[in-house]
């Protein structure tokens, strides 16, 4: 089962795991939000369908700390906090190479593929603007641990924006050259803080980095 975080009657926080996609796809492979749906159904004994809203997206591949909505207003207002750049979200991934400097702001316009599913750097004309900073935790066996601070949510952001710099993430199989099959992404979903949809307090939500390969490298 899927370990939940907190639940309230607005809220349901959650640590999605690796590989879930989440909400169908062409797959028909179990997907984050129909597993949910049945969690309430069955805690609540629901009849009929069960609403929650999906106010964020994580790739298929990356696991980590994720947010859903329990009624449409918290949906709303989530969604429009998201809109408004007001939600701190906090990565931390593991890059092939030595990132330096240590620490930096990385800033490009990316453009969407929805034929591939792939995203490129391109210039401002084209592409949506995308921003994040990253700090480096540690050196290990031509390898670098980041801490990502996402100022903007684009698809595929971190991925991209790293491996256009000659740093892809270990594992990505779509965007790293040298991953091997069977790797797992080292990206990871670590902290998310927002606004309670309700009582508008500050919340902040943490989920554990894995203990696997390569993670397990670093003391962290």
């Amino acid at each position: 089962m899927i370990d939940i975080i907190f639940e309230d009657n607005h809220l349901l926080v959650v640590e999605k795991p690796a590989n879930i996609p989440v909400q169908e796809d062409n797959s028909k492979d179990k997907d984050m939000l129909n597993l949910l749906k049945a969690y309430l159904k069955e805690k609540y004994n629901k009849p009929g369908n069960v609403y929650l809203g999906l106010v964020h997206r994580l790739d298929r591949p990356v696991g980590g700390v994720m947010v859903f909505a329990k009624t449409s207003k918290a949906a709303n207002r989530l969604s429009k906090q998201i809109q408004n750049n007001e939600w701190n979200k906090t990565y931390y991934t593991i890059v092939e190479g030595k990132m330096e400097p240590a620490h930096g702001t990385l800033i490009d316009y990316l453009k969407k593929d929805s034929k591939t599913n792939t995203v490129t750097v391109t210039d401002d004309k084209n592409g949506k603007y995308a921003e994040l900073d990253y700090q480096v935790f540690g050196y290990k066996d031509s390898l670098s641990l980041l801490k990502i601070e996402l100022k903007t949510g684009r698809s595929h952001q971190i991925r991209v924006q790293l491996s256009s710099r000659g740093f892809p993430i270990w594992g990505d199989q779509r965007y790293n050259k040298n991953s091997k099959p069977g790797q797992q992404i080292a990206l990871w979903s670590q902290q998310l803080s927002f606004g309670h949809p309700i009582s508008k307090k500050i919340v902040s939500f943490t989920s554990e980095l894995p203990n696997s390969h390569p993670w397990n490298l670093f003391n962290h």
